[in-house]
């Protein structure tokens, strides 16, 4: 094998960790729902992993048929983005699709509780953060680039490539 192939793939580089997840953004009251891990010390936006065979908006709203006991609406694709991080001592990289969604039955609202918990593989809690660029911020919001774009969503799909912190 080469070295430039060596170094394009990286395998002198373990361990890594690739994800195909497709997250939703649903707005009440000027809030945008969110989820976390119990021990996890941000938040996300809800959705999951796509599954073999599955496109990415059947992925969206099966996660939200799991994880919410709702149906959902894709209103429209508004990032695509290939982001680059470090998660628990892995070297990540995740692409991503996010969409706008509306629910077919209203979610249970509370401007600071939490509201809605699951468990898949680990126990996940849901709540509404205040859709403004800082609140995002300080609840520690990943990808980052949403809580920086939150108060002006796209109205065409749009493409980012996003380094958070990686690892050498």
């Amino acid at each position: 094998m080469s070295e430039s192939v060596r170094h394009m793939i990286r395998i002198d580089r373990k361990p890594q960790l690739f994800s195909f997840r497709v997250a939703g953004l649903i707005f009440r009251e000027g809030h945008v729902l969110a989820q976390r891990g119990v021990k996890d010390d941000y938040w996300a936006l809800p959705g999951g992993r796509a599954e073999i065979g599955e496109d990415s908006q059947e992925t969206i709203v099966r996660e939200m048929r799991e994880e919410l006991h709702r149906e959902a609406r894709v209103e429209r694709l508004l990032w695509t983005v290939e982001n680059f991080f470090s998660y628990e001592g892995y070297t990540a990289h995740e692409l991503g699709f996010y969409y706008l969604l509306s629910l077919a039955e209203p979610f249970p609202f509370h401007e600071e509780d939490i509201v809605h918990r699951v468990v898949d593989g680990v126990e996940v809690e849901f709540r509404w953060l205040k859709a403004t660029p800082q609140a995002l911020a300080m609840h520690r919001l990943k990808p980052q680039f949403v809580a920086e774009r939150i108060d002006r969503l796209p109205a065409a799909g749009e493409h980012h490539i996003v380094r958070e912190r990686v690892a050498a």
